[in-house]
């Protein structure tokens, strides 16, 4: 118990290191005061869009999770995977360092249903792992439709073959090593688009309340990229990753820095408020209910 808890803690001391030298990275690319500016003259009306749009796609997410649950044995309501999920939510923004949201998840999951901690992880792992496909999927589809002409050669047959063998790839990794959600494989992947999809509206919702009339799919663009990074165990809830991606993509895209890192601080906001209920919501966790 002692080794975990010194884990943790290098763990969470790793994090954040990576996340302030990524802040001070960001800050120096910047200017600060124009980032600031345009941060408070957002429109909140937009803003609150994408926050009912970003809630949406989580509500899709528990969904696909709560099916890869039952596929092992676990039958949980939609309600309290729906809450389940955002105490997760919670556990991995605000408590970054020891057990995360996917650990809180298995410890509970695991106590109080005894279905076994491999399998508990291995349906967790495979969600995470099926979002990503979908980020990626989308990711490309968007870089054939915008200017890559600082590459010095055509990417465009290179992205077309992925768009074709990604998800064949995948269902190929599904059979190797999660044989048992294969049944599952079309309609997970229909849900994780649906999450993205509305992930994606809720970025542009955020562009238009910062009044970007332009260079749409290029801001988007990082935003599925920079989400792909964020994910990544290397940052506090990918604090510093996200903004990272926003200021060295925007010298090849050709937006504006400033902009983009207000856009991305604004999805953290976000995400953050939406997370935050989870610390309310674990007051109604009602483990009897499983």
């Amino acid at each position: 118990m002692e080794i975990r808890s010194k884990k943790g803690i290098l763990k969470l001391i790793f994090k954040v290191i990576v996340t302030c030298l990524a802040i001070y990275v960001v800050i120096r690319k910047i200017d600060f005061a124009e980032t600031k500016r345009i941060l408070f003259s957002a429109q909140l009306f937009w803003l609150f869009l994408a926050l009912i749009l970003f809630n949406i796609s989580k509500m899709i997410s528990s969904v696909r999770l709560n099916g890869f649950f039952r596929k092992i044995g676990l039958n949980l309501s939609f309600r309290f995977n729906l809450i389940l999920y955002y105490v997760g939510m919670f556990y991995n923004l605000f408590l970054p360092g020891g057990i995360g949201g996917d650990g809180y998840k298995v410890y509970l999951l695991n106590k109080h249903s005894r279905v076994p901690v491999k399998s508990l992880i291995g349906s967790i792992l495979i969600d995470r792992i099926n979002g990503m496909i979908a980020l990626s999927f989308l990711a490309l589809l968007l870089l054939l439709f915008i200017d890559l002409s600082f590459i010095e050669f055509s990417l465009t047959y290179y992205l077309i073959g992925l768009l074709i063998l990604i998800y064949p790839g995948f269902y190929f990794f599904v059979k190797l090593f999660f044989k048992i959600f294969l049944d599952y494989f079309n309609w997970s992947n229909m849900l994780s688009m649906g999450v993205q999809i509305c992930q994606l509206i809720s970025a542009f919702f955020i562009l238009l309340s910062l009044d970007i009339h332009n260079l749409y799919l290029e801001y988007l663009v990082l935003f599925l990229l920079s989400s792909i990074v964020a994910v990544l165990p290397f940052t506090i809830g990918g604090i510093g990753a996200r903004e990272l991606v926003f200021v060295f993509g925007a010298n090849y895209l050709l937006i504006d820095k400033n902009t983009a890192v207000a856009f991305s601080l604004l999805f953290f906001v976000i995400t953050a408020i939406s997370s935050f209920s989870g610390t309310f919501l674990e007051m109604k966790l009602n483990p009897k209910n499983l």
